[in-house]
């Protein structure tokens, strides 16, 4: 009978399934990633743009403009250097790249070709360079800490760092993830600097030979929306700067004064690009307005307005 009265008793009821904490949860992960990713901030700035007047587009770079014309040609013979940074000489009109894994100095043509490759003997790990002009460019070696002033002439085959003036940089907050951009700004003489991460910006005076002024500065600046800080490039034309960063797939245009202005999306779709930039490390700009990217490990990019 005690059988019988069991196997007809009412069965447990299950836990029921709340779909709000689901949903909950979700909202806190997109929140989170709004956050670390700046999709919030990017998407202020997109609408900002839209408001734009005709005349501030003109007195500014304005990337949303720029359209892909060599999307990832490969750099020959490079494939296992990692291209680090790009900077655009005006005498030679030809770039110049470092390359970080195995440092070397190597010029470019404005369409991607390789013109010589130059040993850079003593550097650790070379991550930026900035092209003063004269034959003097800087490197900026992220494991040493380390910005050094070298001169190079079209007989130039190898440079020792022993040979030419070098400036500490200091610690960083992230050892690992320190100093890697820096750009001439001819118009306020002066070399700005990037920290990778978190993302900063510091400058130092310079009257554009390789004697430093003093030491450097850090600058406040609240816009750079962006994981990380891979490359900086001084537009001479309009003073503004372009900052990019390979973990957000993004190119940040801002004004002389830090404000954002305009951006670029370094994905697959977006500016004629046919797929996603891999891991952008370099930009520069020629006096024509082309945008030149590099990404790792021997990828070359252009842009140009439509």
């Amino acid at each position: 009978m005690a059988a019988t009265d069991q196997s007809l008793a009412s069965p447990k009821p299950r836990p029921r399934f709340h779909w709000s904490w689901l949903l909950i949860a979700l909202a806190v992960i997109l929140v989170g990633l709004s956050y670390a990713w700046h999709w919030d901030d990017r998407g202020l700035l997109w609408l900002r743009e839209q408001a734009v007047s005709a005349s501030e587009r003109n007195a500014s770079i304005w990337l949303p403009d720029y359209r892909v014309v060599i999307d990832g040609k490969p750099l020959g013979g490079l494939e296992k250097d990692e291209a680090s940074d790009l900077s655009y000489d005006a005498a030679s009109k030809t770039l110049y790249s470092v390359m970080g894994k195995n440092p070397f100095l190597v010029e470019l043509s404005l369409t991607g070709d390789v013109l010589r490759k130059i040993p850079l003997v003593g550097w650790g790990n070379p991550e930026g360079i900035a092209v003063l002009g004269n034959g003097l460019i800087a490197i900026v070696d992220e494991r040493e800490h380390m910005l050094s002033m070298v001169t190079v002439t079209p007989d130039t085959k190898t440079l020792n760092i022993a040979d030419f003036p070098k400036y500490d940089l200091g610690p960083s907050a992230d050892q690992n993830k320190a100093f890697e951009g820096v750009a001439w700004d001819a118009r306020n003489q002066q070399i700005l600097l990037g920290e990778e991460r978190p993302p900063a910006l510091f400058s130092w005076k310079s009257d554009g030979s390789a004697v430093l002024k003093g030491d450097k500065q850090k600058l406040v600046n609240d816009n750079l929306i962006m994981r990380n800080l891979s490359a900086l490039h001084v537009d001479q034309k309009t003073g503004h700067l372009l900052a990019l960063s390979a973990e957000s797939h993004l190119l940040l245009e801002l004004d002389e004064k830090g404000t954002a202005v305009s951006f670029m999306a370094l994905v697959r779709g977006l500016n004629g690009l046919d797929h996603n930039i891999p891991r952008a490390e370099g930009v520069t700009m020629d006096e024509e307005g082309t945008i030149y990217v590099v990404s790792e490990p021997n990828l070359f990019y252009s842009f140009k307005k439509k």
